[in-house]
């Protein structure tokens, strides 16, 4: 049987000719490998050059192979991080025309780390939480595309930080099995893998002594079933709500935020009955919103207020017509961010007369005003407009505030 190369782009036969598949994996040459950490793996797994690009190449029989390198296009296809599928080799032979295990080839995902080489070096607690986190946004994902895993672990992710966030991302699809919709028992049966497994790596790491003392392995296991919960059922419950009452869709990010998650993108659908709000969750680092915030707008905040004007601007850029995330021809958030400073943040702060706003700048000004509607707004159980919350702002709490925003005179 000859060579064969199926192929995503015409472009990567070519250079993937060039690789000695007459040779098994396991002694591929140093001149064609590149040395980067590789995780367990049940298969042969070896990072390659082809061009200019560093990719995965991993033996497994050519069924599975197929199979798995269509999941991957159809992961690929429904926006789900994953790596990305580039060909499949099979008709490989040795000398001799003995047969040798076709390959899946995937591409490198640049910056990523599989989980042994991230805790070489001891981990801390802190972080590890954040990576478990960034493991049940993928498995929450998955799930919503009807994707069941069947052997989510560790081993099975790759994990990158990129601008202070967070990602996991699969890298094994051999299990799994894509279907319309999973039921509970599905998404419940991946989840208990998931547990068992993670349980499993950690009670390794700390019998090699890579593992925060300080670290529970069971109960760091069973704490992915707890983030993933909370989790889906914020991400799942269905609302609509009246149109324009985005108070109510504020409630939800306030929701997600006190889960430890983020906002990465919203999208509101319009409707005669209301509005319907979708959003995909993130995980940040330490002072992610401040540098997020200052290169959207030039405003520099604390964290803290940071992540409240940025909870802000993204509300009301998804209420803007040119608002399209992906959508190449829309406007770039940079330029929906120049906007919300021009005609909403200058103009909220400006209405705050100079004289009342003792030390605070106008990051704080706009920050309390937030912060007054939301309270004027649960209040009324409806939205209240910024024209109203900066009269009443300045009415009711201000005046009252104002010795402690005033300079404190020095004793004679």
């Amino acid at each position: 049987m000859a060579l064969q190369i199926s192929a995503t782009n015409p472009e990567h036969p070519a250079l993937l000719l060039e690789l000695p598949w007459h040779l098994p994996l396991e002694e591929w040459p140093d001149e064609y490998l590149v040395p980067l950490p590789r995780g367990i793996s049940r298969h042969v797994v070896r990072y390659a050059r082809a061009g200019d690009e560093v990719i995965a190449v991993k033996e497994l029989a050519e069924r599975p192979a197929l199979r798995e390198y269509e999941l991957l296009r159809d992961l690929d296809r429904l926006g789900i991080p994953a790596v990305d599928p580039l060909a499949v080799v099979t008709g490989r032979t040795a000398a001799g025309d003995a047969p040798l295990e076709p390959v899946l080839i995937t591409r490198h995902l640049g910056g990523s780390m599989p989980y042994r080489s991230m805790f070489e070096t001891t981990m801390r607690p802190a972080t590890m939480h954040r990576l478990m986190d960034a493991l049940a946004v993928l498995l929450v994902r998955l799930h919503l595309s009807g994707f069941a895993w069947g052997d989510c672990s560790l081993s099975n992710t790759l994990f990158r930080r990129d601008a202070g966030a967070y990602a996991a991302y699969l890298v094994d699809a051999e299990t799994g099995d894509l279907h319309p919709q999973l039921s509970p028992g599905q998404r419940d049966y991946d989840l208990d893998l998931a547990r068992v497994n993670i349980s499993g790596e950690l009670l390794d790491l700390e019998a090699s002594g890579a593992l925060h003392p300080s670290v529970d392995p069971i109960e760091f296991g069973m704490e992915i079933c707890a983030r993933y919960g909370g989790l889906w059922e914020e991400l799942t419950r269905t609302s609509v709500y009246p149109a324009g009452k985005y108070h109510y869709i504020e409630r939800r990010i306030r929701r997600l935020n006190e889960l430890g998650f983020d906002v990465a993108e919203m999208q509101i659908e319009h409707s005669s009955n209301g509005d319907t709000v979708t959003f995909v969750p993130k995980v940040v680092d330490a002072g992610h919103h401040q540098r997020q915030l200052l290169r959207l707008t030039g405003l520099d905040t604390e964290e803290n207020q940071a992540r409240r004007l940025l909870g802000d601007l993204e509300s009301w850029m998804a209420t803007q017509d040119d608002y399209a995330p992906g959508d190449p021809l829309a406007a770039r958030p940079e330029v929906l961010a120049h906007r919300w400073v021009r005609d909403v943040f200058r103009p909220t702060v400006r209405a705050v007369p100079l004289e009342l706003r003792g030390s605070m700048d106008p990051a704080e000004i706009y920050h309390e005003l937030l912060e007054h509607r939301w309270y004027l707004s649960e209040r009324a159980q409806h939205d209240i407009g910024l024209d109203t919350v900066v009269q009443d702002y300045i009415n009711n709490i201000l005046p009252t505030a104002r010795e402690t925003l005033l300079p404190t005179p020095s004793a004679d």
